[in-house]
């Protein structure tokens, strides 16, 4: 059912922090977070997610609850969200429809396109429900930052006749004779958008996970794969389109489902000599990846020098089976392995609202009553996101468990404590490194009977907390220096 906004402001209180190193300790042993303004790693541009599919189906609700839930997103003492990625459906056969996709992922996950033939005029009135949703947003947070992305392109443009896939999912679906249509097609939407709405997006993304072999004719979504050979005679192609059209989008790409693959298709662009100047950001996605990959990603995109999102993740690519708020809990781990290892400048979810589950969603809904409620996965997500803001530069530790950053005036240090575990453990913040007067901290912990409650002051000498993350918790602290 419904809740009311102030829901979000509920308090409740549990434990948090996480060991500093892989595999559980005991509470005996104190682990320490040794703040360093000196340490300092990305800017951080901003948090959010995507708007397909969820975008697509909320956006024709009563605009009381569309609000409502623009408000949770966007406001700065809420989720504090602020970088959204438009889907540009390319649109599947209309006789396919309430068929292969409904029954894999649902009608949400039937795209409208914008032309529904190679000779039809474009139907700028598609796609209301997600258009209806980035205004809205735009109107609440008009610092907002958008990306364009596409799925698939028309399948009419397409080998199958149908834009989840080709018959053989480790092939281009795209056909070499389309490719021009299907740039002018992107560009044609991000051209209307601009124009009509006053929306200039920030980046334009033609792949979506296109190396993967699971877009497949019939299939439960749209999807398609290309080639790294292909991507680049595609951005060959739509690059110089682009900058004809005098704005001020760029190119972002490859959007791979995992990080090695993001590798792989990286090293094919940088081998290529032409590709990466006309690429304006590099994006992946998170699905799954190890550390030492993230690793050799933060080593890529730094010696190329080009701004790097996280662009998509979700629950996955842990060993543990973990359901409900553990769950949320190990994917802010593989959140802060991202951030601290990979780190892009930005980090996205994949759904904000879903049907049926409390682990790939901030609200649980049903898309036809129009009814939803906040599930535990938001207040982990909010402390993250309410707290460590746009703007402020994240620290290096040496403690895999905690995010920190601090602001960019000096004034404010954030630090993030993640506990997955069934275990307590003992943490000790060491802020002897900073100058300036500290006051002592604000604290706010989700935990198993907590939803970013505020706790009760905790001891501290002006250089040290030292803290016990209860099992199954985040904990975040604010300190403020005079």
């Amino acid at each position: 059912m419904q809740k009311n906004i102030l829901l979000l402001l509920v308090i409740f209180v549990s434990p948090v922090l996480a060991m500093c190193q892989r595999g559980e300790k005991k509470a005996s042993e104190t682990h320490a977070i040794v703040i360093d303004p000196g340490k300092t790693m990305q800017t951080v541009e901003g948090w959010g997610s995507s708007l397909c599919w969820w975008a697509g189906q909320v956006g024709d609700w009563e605009e009381s609850k569309v609000d409502s839930i623009i408000d949770i997103i966007t406001s700065p003492d809420h989720l504090n969200m602020n970088i959204f990625r438009y889907n540009i459906g390319g649109g599947d056969d209309p006789s396919h429809a309430d068929g292969h996709m409904v029954k894999g992922k649902g009608k949400r996950a039937e795209m409208e396109g914008f032309k529904a033939t190679e000779q039809s005029d474009y139907n700028w009135e598609a796609d209301k429900a997600q258009r209806t949703i980035m205004l809205k947003i735009r109107e609440k947070r008009p610092d907002a930052v958008f990306e364009a992305f596409s799925n698939s392109p028309p399948y009419w443009m397409t080998y199958s006749g149908c834009s989840a896939g080709n018959d053989d999912a480790n092939k281009d679906n795209l056909k070499p004779e389309y490719y021009e249509a299907f740039c002018n097609y992107l560009l044609d939407v991000c051209k209307h958008y601009k124009e009509v709405y006053g929306i200039e997006f920030k980046t334009l993304e033609p792949f979506n996970e296109a190396t993967s072999n699971y877009w497949y004719n019939q299939g439960s979504q749209e999807g398609c794969h290309f080639e790294p050979e292909t991507q680049m005679k595609i951005i060959r192609m739509l690059y110089p389109k682009l900058q004809a059209t005098g704005m001020k989008t760029v190119i972002s790409a490859s959007d791979e489902t995992n990080i090695a693959s993001f590798i792989r298709v990286l090293k094919a662009y940088s081998e290529a000599g032409d590709i990466l100047d006309k690429v304006g950001q590099l994006n992946t996605h998170t699905y799954s990846g190890s550390n030492p990959e993230r690793i050799k990603a933060n080593q890529l995109v730094r010696e190329i020098g080009k701004e790097f999102w996280q662009s998509e993740t979700g629950p996955g690519g842990w060993p543990e089976r973990a359901g409900g708020f553990k769950n949320n809990l190990l994917l802010a781990r593989k959140m802060f392995d991202d951030l601290n290892l990979m780190q892009p400048q930005a980090w996205l979810d994949w759904q904000l609202m879903e049907e049926n589950n409390d682990v790939w969603c901030l609200m649980r809904c049903d898309f036809k009553t129009q009814e939803y409620e906040i599930v535990k996965n938001l207040y982990v997500r909010m402390q993250i996101t309410r707290f460590i803001k746009q703007g402020y530069t994240l620290l290096s530790t040496d403690c895999e468990s905690a995010l920190v950053a601090i602001s960019p005036d000096k004034s404010e240090i954030v630090v993030a404590v993640n506990n997955p575990t069934e275990n307590e453990n003992r943490f000790s913040v060491e802020l002897g490194k900073l100058s300036g007067q500290l006051k002592a901290a604000e604290a706010y912990r989700t935990g198993t009977g907590e939803n970013c409650q505020k706790l009760p002051s905790l001891p501290f000498d002006g250089k040290t907390v030292n803290y016990l993350a209860p099992a199954i918790s985040l904990t975040t602290f604010v300190f403020t220096l005079n």
